[in-house]
């Protein structure tokens, strides 16, 4: 059971939030409890989907902003975000088994997305105090200097998401899957 209310249903979350939450529904046909509990600040659910929304459109391939989330979640020990990033990797970025364990390693078998997975890793392992040649490597993988700041800014997404659920230890809607954190 979450640390507070996760709202049962669209209905019961705060009026504010509800056209962001039946929005959400539409585009992929529920509202995961993630985005119920956070709902309960229509404000963070706000500035959360637009974020999503505006990183979704940009230059990062799905797949490789799936990889990314599957390592930052491990590097976080986020069961909820682990669970969710499987199911959306395999179902939605069309990751396989041997890829999506790749990247809960910290690497890829791609290898242009091994650069932005391990230089992710080394941003949210290292709370962003990453050297000059871990930027020089994501550069040298081909890399756009825009490409490296929507990097960072998925860091950053997924990491707001792994610390809701871990603060608020949000029920898991997704498969269960195993941490790999010690």
């Amino acid at each position: 059971m979450s640390r507070i209310p996760t709202p049962a249903s669209i209905e019961d979350a705060p009026q504010a939030a509800r056209p962001l939450l039946e929005g959400l529904k539409k585009q992929i046909g529920s509202a995961p409890n993630l985005f119920r509990i956070v709902a309960n600040s229509p404000a963070a659910l706000e500035g959360y989907l637009g974020l999503n929304g505006a990183l979704a459109g940009g230059d990062l391939p799905a797949a490789t902003r799936e990889r990314i989330a599957l390592a930052v979640a491990e590097v976080n020990g986020c069961g909820y975000c682990i669970a969710a990033h499987t199911y959306i990797g395999k179902n939605v970025a069309k990751l396989d088994d041997t890829e999506i364990a790749a990247n809960r390693s910290g690497r890829s078998t791609d290898p242009k997305a091994d650069a932005a997975v391990r230089f992710a890793v080394q941003i949210a392992g290292n709370r962003g105090q990453v050297a000059a040649g871990d930027v020089d490597a994501v550069k040298a993988a081909g890399y756009s200097d825009g490409e490296i700041v929507e990097i960072i800014a998925h860091v950053a997404l997924n990491t707001l998401t792994n610390y809701v659920n871990e603060v608020l230890d949000t029920e898991i809607d997704f498969p269960a899957v195993t941490s790999n954190a010690a």
